[in-house]
């Protein structure tokens, strides 16, 4: 979760929502987020909501934070939340809580069967004991912050593990018995090569997972890469040389058997997708646990303060930890279904976009002629490459308001 706040309304201390959010809760599936904001470093291109050793941020007393803010949901959400669709335990790095801890907020929350269950790990955090806990936890899924294979690309990003870890750990997980793993990259680190890009698909397709996540290196103000980028001590990502790794990501996942489903991600079927965030790309509902968390109901959106200790704090004051919430009106959320729904390979139907503004973007290659002329916007891979211009383009068309 991003260490900076959108600016809001301010939440109501008790959390309440408006019974227009509550009407059709249930009717979408509903996830759960929990955020671990503990890190035992922080790399040097990371600007989440994340705390260090040194920091004077305590681990003690997160767990029971947490668990009071499942209680204050389900209160507000009628005495009981819907059973989660999917979990997600990110941050931070989840997997610095022992097992213990990890297996109290699992249990703590109510799923619906054959619910996904996904927990975000560094591979240096985990070996074959952790991984059968987590799977006798519930976990389901496991993602790995992977991010290269190359010793120099890894230094550069400031990771701690060593390049064949993630794999290693990958393959535990399987034998472990998680049916879907997940590895990210970052492609465009300062002086990486093609042939360190090369590498590290070669390693992701060697290690047999079904899915991964692909993403272009941002310089986020405030990291300490950042500042070596300001200072001239790197240079800056080339756009060109990022596009072409996104190319060539897409070639060989393809050829691996990995479908891209979102811009982002690539999957060996539709079970290994990730269906957590799918749900923030279909604007489902979900709850955000924990410091810096976000959660969205029925159209209402909030996030909470960021500091572990003042989060802690309002829950112990039997507060909501909300710092502020955003209430979206029908035409604010079909801006926003357009802006997420046309990341995804299924793209949007025509009656959601406005038809001229559809055909000059295929016109000029970023939508598939085809899949348009069959009712359907969804992006090309000149598209994909281009995609938060085509999602602008769309919500700025004249027609927008009157097509929904």
């Amino acid at each position: 979760m991003c260490a900076q706040l959108p600016d809001g309304e301010p939440a109501p201390a008790d959390g309440a929502l408006p019974a227009s959010a509550l009407a059709a809760l249930g009717a979408r599936p509903f996830g759960v987020y929990v955020h671990v904001p503990f890190c035992a470093h922080r790399c040097g291109y990371c600007d989440y909501n994340t705390y260090v050793p040194g920091e004077g941020v305590a681990r003690d007393g997160y767990v029971e934070a947490v668990l009071a803010e499942w209680a204050l949901a389900g209160r507000v959400l009628g005495g009981a939340p819907p059973a989660a669709s999917t979990v997600f335990l990110g941050g931070g790095t989840p997997t610095l809580l022992s097992d213990a801890e990890l297996a109290r907020l699992l249990a703590a929350i109510p799923r619906a069967p054959g619910a996904e269950v996904t927990v975000e790990a560094n591979p240096d955090t985990l070996d074959a004991p952790r991984l059968r806990a987590l799977r006798r936890a519930g976990a389901t899924r496991l993602s790995l912050g992977m991010q290269s294979a190359a010793p120099g690309v890894l230094a550069t990003l400031e990771r701690t593990h060593t390049p064949g870890r993630a794999v290693t750990v990958a393959r535990a997980a399987r034998d472990a018995g998680f049916a879907h793993v997940s590895l990210d990259l970052i492609f465009g680190t300062p002086g990486e090569t093609d042939a360190d890009w090369d590498a590290s698909l070669d390693a992701v397709v060697a290690a047999g997972v079904d899915h991964v996540s692909v993403y272009a290196l941002t310089v986020e103000p405030g990291t300490r890469l950042h500042a070596q980028v300001r200072r001239g001590a790197l240079p800056a990502p080339d756009d060109d040389v990022q596009a072409r790794r996104y190319r060539r990501a897409d070639e060989r996942l393809r050829a691996a058997g990995l479908a891209w489903y979102e811009v982002a991600s690539w999957a060996a079927g539709d079970a290994a997708r990730c269906a957590h965030n799918l749900g923030y790309w279909r604007s489902h509902d979900w709850w955000g646990l924990g410091p810096g968390a976000h959660s969205h109901v029925g159209g209402v959106r909030w996030w909470n303060v960021l500091h572990p200790a003042r989060h802690a704090r309002a829950l112990a004051a039997g507060v909501s930890p909300a710092a502020g919430r955003e209430r979206l009106d029908a035409e604010q959320r079909g801006m926003e279904r357009t802006m997420l729904g046309i990341r995804l390979a299924e793209g949007l139907p025509l009656c959601e976009v406005e038809a001229d503004t559809a055909a000059e973007l295929a016109g000029a290659g970023l939508l598939d002629a085809r899949a348009l002329a069959r009712g359907t916007a969804r992006l090309t891979l000149a598209g994909r490459l281009l995609a938060d211009h085509v999602a602008r383009e769309l919500v700025a068309a004249p027609d927008l308001a009157a097509v929904r």
